[in-house]
């Protein structure tokens, strides 16, 4: 009989979901050293916390996150809030001795970051940043690749994040749906939520990024608040392009905006190196583009790779070569990684210090686009 671990879920918006469909799943496809309880669920509205709970199979629900960390029951909390909540539960939490896994970015800014990376790191607690694309079998598997040395030196690194649903004017800023608009609640627009991702991958796959050259912009200059119904300025980021330096020589380029008609979520990377390149696309999550140049010159081109077979990350735990999973199954990975880190008492990673990493570079981007100059990356 494995030990029970109880979760203790605070938001139940989408990320909610994510992180409770990993919990029910992980268990049936990976030999995980705990059984995950989904205890309690902690929501503003009393009615949708029931609903939800009733939906989950959650054990009860509250509307106080404090009770969800006095609660001596729950080991883990998981922190699926707008942006400007994640320091304050987090280190409650960490003082009250609690595994965390925190959704993405870490903090509102680099401020309550480093409050957020000293407070577990004093209270020695696991601490998990729930950077997901990173266990996307395909993004992991060129991760292998380029620690492989297959890539050889690596000259360049570009990634973007395209969507395109806050074009209509009529889009409010601030409450429960729309919260990623309001500066106050996200702390930035698509450098935090979006870029966010690209930099912790980039990072991951190619190391730290030493400065930047950013320009930012903001489209819709006014919305009405959800909150108070009055028309208030936009605070946030629409879209943003940056250039950089990475620790290894290489270069990076990066673009996200909410503002590209015709793209709901295209996530793509290209690694270039002196040996191979490697891109891959979200649209297509399950395949990897890979060209060698080492092939001969008569079959020399791009490949693509079906990343279904059991010998590449992951898919063992799955179906049969051929048939491919989704973006869900990228949080029951995590959830088997933080799992088996809690049990083998080692780090589990992006931990709070790498989300501490990426949120240098995301406040040395917005301050570049403002500043109008290069900006150093200071180190986490």
């Amino acid at each position: 009989m494995k030990k029970k671990l109880n979760i203790g879920l605070i938001g139940y918006g989408f990320m909610g979901r994510t992180h409770s469909n990993a919990y029910h799943q992980v268990k049936h496809f990976f030999d995980v050293p705990y059984d995950p309880v989904l205890k309690v669920v902690c929501g503003l509205v009393e009615e949708e916390a029931k609903a939800f709970a009733d939906k989950w199979e959650y054990k009860s629900y509250v509307t106080d996150w404090h009770k969800v960390i006095e609660d001596e029951n729950i080991d883990v909390v998981e922190i699926c809030v707008p942006n400007n909540m994640h320091a304050e539960i987090a280190i409650a939490a960490a003082k009250a001795g609690k595994a965390i896994c925190c959704e993405k970015p870490l903090a509102l800014n680099v401020s309550q970051a480093e409050q957020m990376v000293k407070a577990v790191e004093e209270a020695g607690v696991p601490n998990l940043v729930s950077f997901n694309y990173r266990r996307v079998p395909a993004v992991t598997l060129a991760k292998m690749l380029i620690d492989e040395g297959r890539l050889g030196k690596i000259f360049h690194y570009r990634a973007n994040f395209l969507q395109d649903w806050t074009i209509s004017t009529e889009v409010p800023q601030g409450g429960m749906g729309t919260w990623r608009l309001d500066v106050k609640a996200a702390g930035s627009g698509v450098t935090g939520d979006l870029l966010a991702h690209c930099i912790d991958t980039a990072m991951w796959h190619n190391g730290p990024i030493t400065d930047v050259s950013a320009m930012t912009e903001t489209f819709v200059k006014e919305r009405m608040h959800t909150e108070t119904g009055k028309v208030e300025p936009v605070g946030i980021d629409d879209a943003c392009t940056f250039i950089c330096h990475y620790d290894n020589g290489s270069l990076g380029n990066f673009e996200s905006s909410r503002y590209a008609r015709g793209h709901k979520a295209l996530y793509t990377f290209e690694i270039n190196g002196e040996k191979a390149s490697i891109a891959w696309d979200l649209h297509d999550l399950h395949r990897l583009s890979y060209f060698d140049h080492s092939d001969e010159s008569i079959v020399r081109g791009w490949r693509s790779v079906h990343v279904t077979d059991s010998d590449m990350p992951y898919m063992d735990k799955w179906w049969v070569p051929g048939l491919q999973i989704g973006y869900e199954h990228s949080f029951v990975h995590q959830a088997a990684e933080f799992l088996q880190s809690l049990a083998d008492g080692k780090p589990a990673s992006p931990n709070f210090r790498e989300g501490l990493a990426t949120q240098y570079v995301c406040d040395a981007v917005l301050k570049s686009a403002k500043n109008k100059k290069w900006e150093t990356v200071k180190k986490a």
